[in-house]
């Protein structure tokens, strides 16, 4: 028991999460150096230097030069196991990233200085806001113009409505940029022009008139000192609750400031937290092993064709080779292949600990949101939220002779639940639901460069889904303009045009229940 407790209080499981661009990729690069998982950082755009981000595993990623999937990373660093889930920024990929966030106890959002908070933070940042997400602010790209810190802060607290407090200070932007001010560690950290840092104690600054005697530090710190009388006060209590955000200063490019934000952040993150079941909360002490899949993902392994569940170990201790059962089945399986990662590359774990992420084998038995426990005792977590689609298509394979490899590409794909599947009453064409276009991109990529199947959609455009209550109405009720379709689960969905459809059907059919599934996971 010591040790299970020992460990737990090791563990930080974090996400990383921003808009597009803001240096979320390259920070989480960053990171891995500090952990010496890698020697060197790679970019998110690296066509031409060749090193890519280690989170980007897809080829797709490298192509595009964006990260369009969760990528999960496991190392040790100052004695503590840190777990970091770097999740895609681009808003198509919402569902992913807000399903990797039910798996984390903290997150860190990255601000870029230049654009300040933007729409998809916005997003996100309600989303950790509504799960009591503890989260911490790393605004970006200080070796740049941007705008001033202080309108920053307030930009901060006026559009997210959270507390803020500076945990460093920057002394100028861009070609101005000196260094931080950092007031938790009581250092100054001065830029040089390179990844080399020095810290200057602050009882020392005097001495070292070149920099105290600066116009552009002197500067600072008269904001400094006003955010001082000014500003909140610092309260861990409000951190972990979710109602106060320490801010860091820095450049995750230049890798200015990040180590010693990193080293803060594990010190103050929270360790592994209780998570909600159906019934009750389930602690990490507990003896009884318990974790969910938040996760699918198929052909990490091209060459093996295989399809991995990740799983977020969230009681007791997990061993290679043990017993569970899946709540939503009550079917017994036994555990033998279980891994840790670094985005594609992977090794046999044969211990994992609450808060650990780990994957493990599916042989198509598991769905996302499944819970999986060891013992009598059934544990159901109330954790994954649901998604509806707003963009339909429907999908066949271009060469009929391949309807064998389209039927196993589209239900692996699908299972992953990046895309939903649904059938057409009547005619049983597949089609296709998505948050975003890009969403259906990756798909017709994946398909093709994974199942050597060419795909072609006949674009059906955005539309209303409704899930029926009454699974035995009427099915002549339904035409062009409200679609009924079946789910992956066989139940009704009523796709409806636009409102106006909408309401018109619900006023000449008062009797037929429509269900929003996303008005039932907001309640």
């Amino acid at each position: 028991m010591n040790n299970l407790i020992n460990e737990i209080d090791r563990r930080r499981t974090f996400a990383i999460i921003s808009h597009p661009d803001a240096g979320k990729t390259t920070l989480t690069e960053k990171l891995l150096v500090f952990g010496n998982v890698i020697r060197s950082a790679g970019t998110v755009k690296g066509k031409k230097s060749g090193k890519f981000a280690t989170s980007d595993w897809m080829e797709i990623e490298k192509k595009r030069g964006i990260s369009v999937t969760s990528s999960v990373m496991s190392f040790e660093y100052m004695d503590r196991h840190i777990n970091i889930l770097d999740t895609p920024g681009h808003e198509d990929f919402s569902e992913d990233t807000y399903r990797t966030l039910t798996a984390v106890d903290s997150a860190v959002m990255i601000i870029d200085c230049t654009k300040g908070v933007e729409p998809q933070t916005i997003k996100l940042f309600k989303v950790c806001r509504m799960r009591g997400i503890p989260i911490f602010t790393f605004i970006n790209k200080l070796d740049r113009e941007g705008k001033e810190p202080l309108e920053l802060l307030e930009e901060i607290e006026e559009v997210l409505g959270i507390e803020s407090y500076a945990m460093n200070w920057p002394v100028g932007m861009g070609k101005r940029f000196l260094g931080v001010y950092d007031r938790y560690n009581e250092v100054f950290i001065r830029w040089q022009g390179k990844e080399e840092e020095q810290h200057i104690p602050f009882s020392e600054l005097d001495d070292a008139k070149e920099i105290s005697e600066h116009p552009t530090f002197v500067q600072a710190k008269e904001d400094f000192e006003l955010l001082e009388e000014a500003g909140n006060d610092f309260s861990i209590e409000k951190v972990k609750n979710g109602l106060q955000t320490p801010v860091f200063f820095g450049s995750a490019i230049a890798n200015f400031g990040v180590e010693m934000f990193f080293r803060t952040f594990i010190d103050l993150a929270n360790e592994p937290q209780p998570r909600q079941t159906v019934a009750e909360s389930v602690k990490p002490q507990s003896e009884q092993f318990s974790g969910f899949i938040f996760k699918i993902q198929a052909n990490m392994n091209p060459a093996h064709r295989d399809r991995l569940a990740f799983l977020r170990v969230c009681s007791g201790v997990f061993e290679r080779g043990m017993t569970v059962k899946v709540s939503r089945t009550d079917k017994a399986i036994k555990l033998t292949q279980s891994q840790q990662f670094l985005a594609s590359d992977r090794e046999t774990v044969e211990h994992a600990y609450p808060g650990d992420i780990i994957g493990i084998y599916d042989p198509g038995v598991y769905q996302i949101g499944d819970s999986l426990y060891s013992g009598n005792q059934q544990v159901e977590f109330d954790e994954i939220p649901t998604f509806a689609p707003e963009l339909f298509v429907k999908v066949t394979a271009k060469n009929v002779m391949k309807g064998k490899q389209f039927g196993k590409g589209i239900t692996q794909l699908v299972q992953e639940g990046a895309i939903q599947l649904y059938r057409q009453y009547g005619t049983d064409d597949y089609i296709l639901g998505a948050v975003g276009q890009l969403q259906l991109d990756v798909f017709e990529y994946r398909m093709k460069g994974e199942y050597n199947v060419e795909v072609v959609y006949q674009m059906i455009g955005s539309k209303i889904p409704r899930w029926l209550e009454d699974q035995k109405v009427d099915t002549n009720l339904f035409d062009s303009r409200n679609m009924l379709v079946k789910d992956r689960n066989g139940d009704y969905v009523a796709l409806f045009d636009n409102d106006f459809s909408l309401r018109w059907f619900q006023d000449k059919n008062p009797k037929i229940k429509l269900i929003d599934i996303m008005a039932q996971d907001e309640e």
